[in-house]
């Protein structure tokens, strides 16, 4: 089968043909992975409801959960505003990452970031940083 026009015609590919789908737990919200799909990809996502990828490493599809029974059943794939992005929620039956960890993301580790937080509703700077007291919506 071919992806239907209307959903093909609003994806934005890299130069490979690739779309990034950023996968989710649909109850917790967990983000698991990371993967990428092209067209076909995306079809038998869609049409069978289990979640497959485009392998760039092994240059083939992929059925997540086939041999390692960690299964993906899709509960919905949404595109992002700039049609390169999908975020494909699931329900993941054991590990979602190779490693054998719950998450990929976890598997990475925490890098270590400052974490910010609004000072009040629509201010995001600290006060005599540069930007001090514009809204999200100015700083562009």
């Amino acid at each position: 089968m071919t992806l239907r026009p209307d959903i093909a015609s609003r994806l934005r590919r890299d130069p490979a043909g690739l779309v990034c789908a950023v996968v989710q737990q649909h109850d917790t919200g967990e983000v698991l992975m990371v993967g990428w799909m092209d067209d076909e990809a995306l079809d038998r996502t869609l049409r069978q409801g289990r979640v497959t990828f485009w392998s760039r490493s092994r240059q083939e599809y992929w059925r997540k959960g086939d041999t390692s029974g960690h299964v993906q059943y899709v509960r919905s794939v949404a595109l992002d505003c700039d049609g390169d992005a999908l975020l494909v929620t699931v329900d993941q039956v054991g590990a979602a990452c190779h490693t054998g960890r719950r998450s990929c993301f976890m598997a990475g580790g925490d890098l270590g970031a400052v974490v910010g937080a609004a000072l009040h509703p629509g201010v995001h700077e600290e006060p005599g940083s540069p930007g001090e007291g514009r809204s999200g919506a100015d700083q562009g």
